[in-house]
């Protein structure tokens, strides 16, 4: 699972969010941050950040994570450049400035766990003996499934891998969700 940690020290407190590939957002596939709860993922309330600042994602085709600027008055500076349009790769260690707010991006970690499809044991052939030789029978045909994480909330069922970042469709935590056998016909 492809993830980037950013650390910043906000009201007195020091505070640290791991952004995830594809965990659920306001907007999809990005996570946005700004002073503005209603807009933003994450949430800085220092003044001089902007009511929706910024957006970090995941970009597939390069492997790496970006960011992108929304408010061109007041752009980003990343390790020393600002960022006034378009966007910048985020590596680990860059500094990120959103007005006077330093940011940090302590760890980018890609694909660093690999995603694992258990299937269940697959049932032993039945043994028919005709006279001293051993023919086996197949047993009949069932579709294949995986192993995955039924939400509580919208019964849809996900990778485990997801179990950190929540449910894709409807955003709630899976720490209580029950463990499911997936068939192509769920």
């Amino acid at each position: 699972m492809n993830a980037l940690t950013l650390q910043w020290h906000d009201a007195g407190q020091n505070r640290t969010q791991t952004i995830y590939e594809q965990q659920p957002s306001k907007n999809p596939r990005t996570v946005r941050i700004g002073r503005d709860p209603l807009q933003c993922d994450i949430v800085i309330t220092h003044p001089t950040v902007s009511g929706l600042h910024v957006e970090i994602f995941f970009h597939t085709q390069q492997q790496r994570f970006y960011m992108r600027n929304l408010r061109s008055p007041n752009p980003p500076l990343i390790d020393g450049k600002q960022l006034v349009q378009g966007e910048m790769p985020l590596n680990e260690g860059s500094i990120i400035y959103l007005g006077q707010m330093k940011l940090q991006v302590t760890t980018v970690a890609i694909n660093s766990i690999p995603a694992t499809i258990l299937t269940p044991p697959q049932p032993q052939q039945p043994q028919v003996n005709v006279g001293h030789q051993h023919h086996y029978k197949s047993p009949p045909t069932q579709p294949k499934g995986i192993y995955g994480l039924q939400c509580p909330k919208c019964r849809k069922v996900s990778p485990a891998e997801n179990l950190q970042i929540g449910c894709p469709w409807c955003g709630t935590s899976l720490a209580a969700a029950v463990s499911v056998l997936s068939t192509p016909n769920n």
